[in-house]
């Protein structure tokens, strides 16, 4: 029986699937029922690896290669939409460092020829980061190197992709940090904790959210209801049932104002007042104006945001792809994947910068 992965929500209160990615890729729950489980399916195609919501200084280097469904086998393209690996897999992510994790009945690694570099044997395996990936083997959760070996063997109840040398990992009921040889850093403590970034970690204690550095000393006491990772020097943080941002030393520099916020991102961040979405500079007000129905972060110039349908706006606001797609990603290596369907069905493709399809949608 397949041990399935039910990756912590870090960064916020409740724990529910994802985001990372990076995801922390936070899409809008819809009202209808059926149409939940459908959005529920599309993003386990949209987002088949954990995001990681925090922005890393270390950036993994990603193959231009890309994953694509066709009759329910998965293969990958490249950037012209040509088939380089064809279509075998039971579930494929993302090639980061020449390595993607494939599904073959349980989880291994292919290289960007299509072999297996690392036989199928995980019960779920993420993507590299910083040379190492986490996987799950027996329950528990372990990592190993580009060669498929353990550096640290299954022995968490959770983990995370390796951020700024920093791992976090779950035992039992509490987090803590390791360090790429598997020791204890920061020892198991936390009721939750998000990634390092810009050298401060998240971390969730007696119900608040606060700020450690990577010796696990308290820099920002726990006081926040939720916390993002820092991103261009400022960390969203939300107090009440309002959002604003603070630096490194826990000053508020943009007031708690907003009813959701994301990161910076190009000096821009996402921002929801009432209903509808906008971005916000440094100084905290709106450069683009609110009126979009959901939004994402800015990648690679442009951010997606939902307007009946998503699209995707320049940091003048203005579309340059109009909105035509049921889901999306963020742009990533000048693709973008997407999700068009209705409730009996869903095909995934691939947009380029000039709005042409890459990859027709198909499933």
């Amino acid at each position: 029986m397949e041990v399935k992965r039910t990756p912590s929500k870090a960064y916020s209160l409740p724990e529910d699937k994802l985001d990372a990615t990076l995801v922390k890729a936070k899409l809008a729950a819809m009202k209808a029922a059926s149409y939940v489980q459908f959005m529920k399916t599309i993003k386990s195609l949209l987002f088949p690896a954990v995001m990681a919501a925090a922005v890393t200084l270390a950036t993994p280097v990603r193959a231009a290669l890309f994953p694509v469904v066709v009759g329910g086998r998965w293969g990958f393209v490249d950037k012209s939409g040509s088939l380089v690996i064809n279509p075998q897999f039971d579930d494929a992510k993302e090639f980061v460092s020449g390595l993607a994790p494939v599904k073959l009945g349980p989880w291994g690694y292919a290289d960007t020829s299509g072999k297996l570099a690392i036989n199928p044997q995980f019960d779920w395996a993420g993507e590299f980061s910083q040379g190492l990936a986490a996987v799950q083997s027996g329950g528990h959760f372990g990592y190993i190197n580009s060669d498929g070996k353990y550096v640290i063997n299954p022995q968490f109840d959770d983990a995370h992709a390796f951020a700024e040398k920093m791992g976090a990992v779950k035992l039992g009921k509490l987090w803590g940090f390791i360090d790429r040889s598997g020791k204890i850093i920061i020892n198991p403590q936390f009721e939750d904790a998000g990634d390092f970034s810009e050298d401060l970690a998240p971390v969730k204690l007696n119900g608040h959210w606060g700020f450690v550095n990577e010796s696990g000393k308290v820099v920002i006491n726990p006081q926040f209801d939720e916390a993002l990772p820092f991103s261009e020097d400022l960390a969203a943080v939300r107090l009440g049932k309002s959002w604003g941002f603070v630096d490194s030393d826990g000053k508020i520099v943009i007031n708690p104002q907003f009813d959701e916020a994301k990161s910076f991102v190009s000096r821009l961040a996402a921002a929801r007042l009432g209903k509808s979405w906008g971005f916000i500079d440094k100084t905290g007000h709106f450069a683009i104006n609110p009126q979009f129905d959901d939004a994402q972060s800015f990648s690679e110039g442009t951010a997606a945001v939902h307007l009946g349908h998503w699209g995707f706006i320049d940091k003048t606001g203005h579309f340059v792809i109009n909105p035509q797609f049921d889901e999306v990603q963020p742009f990533a290596d000048g693709m973008a994947r997407f999700a068009m369907g209705n409730l009996f069905g869903h095909k995934i493709g691939y947009v380029g910068e000039d709005g042409k399809y890459v990859w027709n949608p198909r499933k």
